[in-house]
């Protein structure tokens, strides 16, 4: 089963309810106005679900699955302004007609996880979070709750970067090249340092390679981080990055935790040339099979 595990579609009524704002997050018709970032046309072929159906269709999928976009800011929002926001989404996201898939959504500023079990109950595969809700101890902390939910359920954390911190005159690429992979470079070492103890089965995927986190571990092991073992249960998810970051992450972390994942309709999908047809098997359907429904990796154990 060829599974994309990353990709956004908004359903007609959280749009709606993003034009109703008077705040970022919102929606003018198109224009999308964040409070970190400048005004982004959106294109409403992206946000078509009969279109993305078909260009799904086109890439070959059995399983895309949809997330709630974390830079946004919804789950960061007070929960008076979250709930409707997240209801919307979630209720569109359900009703979307094959081959999508959802990833629930949660406000991180009062998390409620009877609100996370519900929605698993519903039929979402796992919960995302904004990195920027997981950049430290405290982060995982306050997230533990939600974290709780998901072992109990045997589902997966997908940790997506968050909102971008205003950059005035900074180029548009800014966000997704700075701040985006430094959320997720550090929502990843907080992982190591203070959530795995905390939750020793949770499966975890981090989009766009962590932000190259796992090359760090050999800087890691020379600065006293202990010896780079390799977590089975850290997924990578590959969206924004071709052959050479791909195969890097490979060579630190192995092929058995590297997922496929294209962040559509921000990027199209990319698939590695890693020279054998086994390694795009393993990133395209053995591995996001293992994230999202567990059981053993094809390797051995690894230092």
């Amino acid at each position: 089963m060829l599974t994309d595990v990353h990709q956004h579609l908004w359903p007609p009524a959280f749009a709606d309810l993003l034009r109703a704002r008077a705040t970022p997050p919102r929606l003018d018709g198109w224009t999308l106005h964040l409070a970190g970032e400048p005004p982004f046309r959106v294109d409403p072929a992206d946000h078509d679900v009969a279109a993305r159906a078909r260009l799904a269709a086109a890439d070959g999928l059995d399983r895309a699955l949809v997330s709630l976009s974390s830079p946004l800011g919804v789950e960061h929002l007070p929960p008076e302004e979250a709930a409707g926001l997240l209801a919307a989404f979630h209720d569109g996201a359900l009703a979307l007609p094959a081959p999508f898939g959802v990833w629930a959504a949660a406000c991180v500023v009062e998390p409620d996880p009877d609100a996370v079990a519900r929605e698993l109950d519903r039929g979402c595969v796992g919960l995302q979070l904004p990195a920027t809700a997981l950049l430290d101890g405290p982060g995982w902390r306050r997230c533990a709750p939600l974290l709780d939910v998901l072992t109990r359920r045997d589902k997966p954390l997908f940790v997506h970067p968050g909102p971008a911190p205003a950059a005035p005159h900074a180029p548009s690429w800014w966000p997704a090249l700075v701040p985006y992979p430094q959320q997720l470079h550090a929502s990843w070492f907080a992982f190591r340092a203070f959530g795995r103890g905390r939750h020793p089965g949770l499966r975890v995927c981090f989009a766009a390679l962590a932000g190259l986190a796992p090359l760090h571990g050999e800087r890691f092991a020379a600065r006293g981080g202990g010896r780079g073992e390799v977590d089975f249960d850290v997924f990578y998810e590959t969206s924004s990055y071709g052959t050479r970051a791909v195969d890097a992450v490979v060579r630190a972390a192995g092929i058995d935790v590297v997922v496929a994942g294209s962040d559509r309709p921000y990027a199209p999908p990319v698939i590695p040339d890693l020279g054998a047809d086994a390694a795009v098997h393993a990133l395209r359907t053995a591995n996001p099979a293992r994230l999202l429904t567990g059981g053993p990796h094809s390797g051995g154990s690894r230092s």
